[in-house]
């Protein structure tokens, strides 16, 4: 099986696929970590309007994917940033999201559920105290555990804006965590996946900023169920990790060293809240049922040749990392269509798309490799790609 793709020279070069679709983890696997996906939206092309207007849904599509995850072992993150949470996805269609990824998966016992919690409705310039942002979570906050959700607290673009030292964030998270009916994960997301949360927790250094966090699960340590940190940086995540206190769980957003992080060391191991499990699950849940059977040596040889997908995936500029993760999709036959909300199908360059293709037949991700190279085809043609 042949396809002529593009090459970093700018010449076409015959690729010849090598891999062999995996299969998931045998129904009723246990796994010894929590793994949560943080899974894309399927948009729908047919009813797309302009940039400005709402975002279009194909329902039907996202919720299988949805189900697809869970069976798969896997919980769900729903409404984060893998969603194009501030990036196409605005608040009132990630409120919806959540009602129908609630609603709909109810059916499947043992769903794991938690949803992004944020300040996204409010406009920047909107965000003149820290009490503006502190309403603007209680509304978002109410919405979600109406759902029966669990939370994810996201990042606050508003936050950054309205703050003006660390004391303002440690007293805001008190507020919006005393809010909480349930112990929640907070979310420490790096300014490489969004530039506008530079400076979180009140300052540029990160060493003081872990402090900060640090301070705002110590003062809530039983509202808090664990945090995750994608900061790219796994020296920095295993200090952390070591820091918290009892009982507060660390989930690893770091996408280019989570087969380490996850496998963890004498002191202690991450759970898992990745955006690259939504390209790479039926690796992740083989991978995760081997590690709970202590079978290190098959979780390291499932989960090693995906580091290359997923550190491509999430290359600089780092927030254009979905366009991947949807792109796979498209080629495992998910859905019939690559098109993404606010024209992000656009954000990456042919090239870009090529190693995708590349490195998933590598990992073994691409299900059906007939026509994964069909759908290769329609979409290099598009591109001026194909001879």
């Amino acid at each position: 099986m042949n396809i002529s793709l593009p090459t970093a020279s700018g010449q076409l070069e015959i690729y010849t696929l090598k891999g062999e679709p995996l299969s998931a983890a045998p129904a009723g696997s246990r796994f010894n970590r929590i793994a949560y996906s943080a899974a894309h939206v399927v948009a729908d092309p047919r009813s797309a309007g302009e940039l400005n207007q709402s975002p279009a849904i194909d329902w039907e599509r996202t919720i299988e994917y949805r189900r697809y995850l869970i069976n798969q072992g896997l919980g769900i993150a729903e409404a984060m940033d893998t969603a194009q949470r501030g990036m196409g996805l605005s608040w009132d269609t990630a409120r919806e999201l959540v009602e129908r990824t609630m609603l709909e998966t109810s059916d499947l016992p043992g769903a794991l559920i938690a949803s992004g919690c944020g300040t996204d409705h409010l406009e920047l310039h909107s965000a003149l105290s820290c009490d503006d942002v502190i309403r603007a979570y209680a509304t978002q906050l109410e919405a979600i555990q109406r759902t029966g959700s669990r939370v994810i607290l996201m990042a606050s673009r508003a936050l950054v804006r309205a703050a003006r030292s660390r004391e303002d964030y440690v007293r805001v998270y008190r507020e919006v965590l005393g809010m909480c009916n349930q112990p929640v994960i907070l979310h420490w997301l790096g300014q490489m996946f969004d530039p506008e949360l530079k400076g979180y927790w009140g300052t540029e250094n990160l060493d003081d900023a872990a402090d900060a966090c640090l301070e705002v699960i110590g003062e809530s340590a039983s509202k808090v169920e664990g945090i995750k940190i994608s900061l790219l940086d796994d020296a920095r995540e295993i200090a952390f990790r070591r820091r918290l206190p009892d009982g507060v769980r660390m989930y690893t957003g770091d996408d280019f060293n989570y087969p380490s992080l996850i496998k963890g060391d004498e002191a202690g191991y991450s759970h898992a809240l990745l955006g690259i499990f939504d390209a790479i699950a039926p690796a992740a849940s083989r991978a995760l049922a081997a590690l709970a059977e202590g079978d290190v040596k098959t979780y390291d040889r499932l989960l090693e040749p995906t580091v290359a997908l997923s550190r491509h995936m999430f290359r600089a500029p780092t927030q254009y990392y979905k366009t991947g993760v949807v792109f796979l999709a498209y080629l495992n036959g998910f859905q019939p269509h690559f098109f993404m909300l606010g024209g992000h199908h656009g954000a990456r360059p042919p090239l870009y798309l090529a190693d995708v293709f590349r490195l998933a037949d590598s990992a073994n991700l691409l299900r059906d490799p007939d026509g994964a190279i069909q759908r290769m085809r329609l979409v290099m043609q598009t591109l001026g790609c194909q001879p």
